[in-house]
């Protein structure tokens, strides 16, 4: 009896030894793991760009030193304008779903990310049968019985190709990714804000300019009303008086209806649905300070938008791996520990201890292409994320060229509306004075005042046409420029 006990000790050792070397043998592997990649890393692609935008004004040296923050819009100096883009980014719908997507994105990487560590159950049961007595192996250690079962287990894939990192790689670009998303729909809606701000202003300021000419021309219909009366002018004259104001009147109709019509819009873009601005002046608005010469195109990598695509590449990139990956074995751990016993009271004992331990490797052998389409599905999404990034580029280069030039030239074109109206205004004056002393014709009198009133629009719409030319250009070099913002670009990610 006793060497009995002594082989059985003898075999538990044994076995346990055997255990032992199972589990070392297993976590060396789950070590090595990290050393196995069956897909390159990322690389950041180059895209062929020129150095620096081609649209680019010659400044002295000392503007290149100049910064914008990313609040690009307080260099307005406007406060209703810094209030509405501070409601915009908190109240606005979009902002909102982008926000939300960044938390679904944190929660599929966190979820991702899980799989890298062993998962742990608790499983436990208690059951009271009974068999049968009669039968042809009665059972006499008693009727019915209890049985109560308590372990914990878990399962283990171990990553030996990467599968589980590439993942998670995959889902924190992607999270990234929401991340850029919303940086850029929060710079596109700065912009939306802005541009419909200085569209309000600019129609304001219409509106104004088009009330003192209305009442500049009804003075003319009055005064040609009386001349009539004096049998000095003509009913011609006061025909023509009269359709000039009516034409003015319609013409206030209609920018009073665009301005409520921006207004309605600012008020959707701020979630303030009940949004009431008071009027002002679009001249009275600074012009802010616009780049200075030199910067590099390779600042385009800073914007929101040209970052999201990249983390979609990245992403695109890891998603290879977890696809080439199932091409391979998967190795998976499963082990097992509790007790069992038919009281309560003794499943904690050693007698009624209970345990398991397994290895388990699964290799697919024929699958009829299944797996290697995965792998050319997930190629051909890399190059699609590829082709984005290379366009995202271009059309941001793009977008600061043609910002530039818009700039540019509307300032020229604001200058030179500027003297049309001044002569406008003092050819008026003249006409105006020379009707009054008889030398001239009233139709020289609505001539001038036409002119004038067109040159007077012209000038406020050019005015408004260069601010948002400098709100376009926030926009597309992604909300401000730095002069150290290269050697940021030049340390990549």
């Amino acid at each position: 009896m006793m060497k009995d006990n002594q082989s059985n000790n003898m075999t538990h050792k044994i076995t346990d030894n055997i255990n032992l070397k199972l589990v070392s043998l297993a976590v060396a592997a789950a070590l090595l793991s990290g050393c196995q990649s069956i897909w390159p890393d990322y690389l950041r692609p180059k895209v062929a760009v020129p150095a620096q935008y081609t649209e680019a004004a010659d400044q002295t040296k000392d503007n290149a030193t100049s910064q914008v923050s990313n609040t690009w819009w307080t260099l307005y100096q406007d406060q209703v304008l810094n209030d509405l883009v501070t409601k915009a980014l908190v109240n606005n719908t979009d902002i909102k779903l982008a926000a939300a997507r960044i938390e679904e994105a944190d929660a599929v990487m966190r979820e991702v990310g899980a799989a890298l560590f062993p998962q742990v159950d608790l499983n436990a049961a208690a059951t009271r049968t009974r068999v049968t007595e009669a039968g042809a192996n009665p059972i006499f250690s008693g009727n019915p019985r209890n049985d109560y079962i308590g372990q914990l287990g878990t399962s283990f894939e171990i990553d030996f190709w990467g599968k589980f990192r590439r993942a998670k790689e995959s889902a924190r670009a992607q999270a990234l990714s929401t991340r850029y998303a919303k940086d850029t729909v929060a710079l596109s809606l700065a912009g939306l804000v802005a541009s419909n701000y200085l569209v309000l202003r600019s129609l304001e300021s219409q509106i104004v300019v088009t009330q003192d000419n209305l009442k500049s021309r009804d003075d003319s219909l009055a005064l040609t009303k009386r001349r009539l009366d004096g049998g000095v002018a003509s009913a011609l004259d006061v025909h023509q008086a009269e359709v000039a104001s009516a034409n003015l009147s319609a013409q206030l109709a209609e920018l009073t209806r665009m301005r409520a019509v921006t207004l309605h819009q600012l008020a959707v873009l701020t979630g303030t649905l009940d949004l009431n601005v008071a009027t002002a002046d679009i001249k009275a608005l600074p012009i802010p300070p616009t780049p200075p010469a030199g910067l590099p195109s390779s600042l385009l990598e800073a914007r929101p938008d040209v970052r999201q695509a990249e983390e979609d590449m990245i992403a695109a990139n890891a998603n290879i791996a977890v696809a080439k990956a199932a091409l391979y074995p998967s190795i998976s751990l499963t082990a097992s520990f509790g007790g069992e016993s038919l009281e309560l009271g003794d499943i904690l004992k050693s007698a009624a201890r209970i345990w398991s331990g397994g290895l388990s490797l699964n290799l697919p052998i024929f699958d009829s292409g299944r797996l290697n389409s995965k792998v050319d599905q997930a190629s051909a999404k890399q190059k699609q994320a590829l082709a984005s990034y290379e366009g995202a580029v271009q059309n941001a280069f793009r977008e600061v060229n043609d910002a530039l030039i818009n700039l540019r030239q509307y300032t020229e074109r604001e200058s030179a509306l500027n003297r049309s109206q001044e002569a406008a205004k003092k050819a008026l004056d003249v006409s105006e004075n020379r009707y009054k002393s008889g030398y001239s014709a009233y139709l020289d009198v609505l001539d001038a005042q036409r002119v004038y009133n067109d040159a007077a629009l012209a000038f406020i719409q050019s005015r408004q046409s260069r601010l948002v030319a400098t709100v376009d250009l926030f926009k597309s070099l992604g909300g401000g420029w730095k002069a150290d913002a290269l050697e940021q670009t030049k340390s990549g990610r």
